[in-house]
Order: C-alpha cells, then structure tokens, then sequence
C-alpha cells in the first residue's frame, strides 16, 4: 500500500500535518522510493537571505496539490512510496559545518536507494547533495534552471557559496559534463567571459538574450 497525499475532502487545507502534501513523516529513508527533504540554510548568500524559510513555505502551500496531473496522466503515488523526512539540522552560525551536516543527511538518505526531493535553501546546499548522489552513483548529470551559472571561482574570497556550487563540483569530479545543462543564464555579467568556464568544461548551455532569443552552445 503506497502512502497518499491527505486530500482537501478528507482533511480542510487549513488543517494536518504541515507535511510536503500531508504526506506521513518518516525518520528513515529506508523503504521508500523518494522522499522529501528541507534544508533551511541561507548563510551561503550574499544577497537577499530568507530562503531558510523556503522548505516552510513550500510545505505550506503543497496543500493545494493534488496528486494527479490531469494534462499528463501521471499518478506517482500509485506507484512509488514517497514520504517526508523533515528537516536537515542546519547551522546557521556556520556555513562549512551545515555542508557538513547536509552531506551526512544524504549519505544516509541515498544508501536506501530512495531519490532526494529537495526543498532549499540557497544554492550552497547543492554541493554537498552531489556529493553525496556521486559517492553513490559515480558523477551524475545535471539540469540546472537559473539566471546564474554559479561557477564564481570565489566571492568576497571565500571558495564555499552560493555563487560557486558548480565550479567546486566540477573540480571535484561530481558532474558528468556531457550531460550537464544550464538553462535561462541571461543579464548582465562581471566579465565578457563568464559563461566560458562553463562551455570549457563541456556543458551545454542555453541562453536568452535581451531580444528574446534563445540560443542553445557548447
């Protein structure tokens, strides 16, 4: 029997469980397919913070999600056993420990096999989930939607932050390039040349122009 979502004619979506979707809580990975994971954690940006509260504010507006998509036919909790597993217990007076911390949690979720679904959280959570996902899986690939492409070598001359997720995992060998993409990078840049790091490590990226038009490259 698969766990499902509690419906808003079961349940009024002003009440329940503040779960992803009211699904049940679980403590362990152990058992399911995918699972839903919060990782609060802001102090990797140097802008606007407030994304700590995103796993929050995520959950609480799952509750107008129902669980089949009438465009597509896609039922998942008919067959796959989904749950959420709460929160990683950030720190947020440390920014190098939460990565710690995240890694740890992911450790643990993947050796079950079950697929993170993550709820974020500024972009430094990514590093420490591909590492965990390629200590399982060997380097992964990548689809990654942002205006940034986030491979910064530094920022304020720190190498761990939001802006250089994806230049430490391509050093560190997490990423597959020939099947990592960066889609909607557009704006403007510090340089001429910063979406070249990028291309040079084989990935595919598509970018929009200030017309309008979408150009994909290698």
């Amino acid at each position: 029997m698969f766990n499902q979502p509690q419906g808003g004619n079961e349940m009024p979506r002003f009440a329940g469980t503040p779960t992803m979707m009211r699904l049940p809580a679980a403590e362990s990975a152990q058992g399911l397919d995918a699972a839903f994971v919060g990782v609060p954690l802001d102090i990797g940006t140097s802008n606007r913070s407030g994304t700590r509260y995103g796993p929050r504010q995520i959950r609480q507006e799952s509750v107008m999600i129902r669980p089949y998509n009438m465009a597509t036919g896609a039922a998942p909790f008919e067959r796959l056993q989904v749950a959420d597993l709460g929160d990683v217990a950030t720190n947020p007076y440390n920014l190098a420990d939460s990565v710690r911390r995240i890694e740890q949690a992911y450790d643990a979720i993947v050796q079950h096999g079950c697929v993170p679904l993550t709820l974020g959280g500024d972009h430094t959570l990514t590093l420490p989930i591909l590492r965990a996902m390629a200590r399982r899986h060997g380097p992964v690939g990548l689809i990654h939607v942002d205006a940034h492409a986030d491979t910064n070598d530094s920022m304020f001359g720190e190498q761990l932050a939001h802006g250089t997720t994806f230049r430490r995992a391509h050093e560190e060998g997490l990423l597959d390039a020939r099947r990592v993409v960066q889609i909607g990078l557009r704006g403007s840049g510090y340089a001429a040349d910063d979406f070249d790091w990028s291309r040079r490590q084989g990935s595919a990226w598509c970018r929009r122009s200030s017309a309008g038009t979408v150009r994909w490259r290698r």
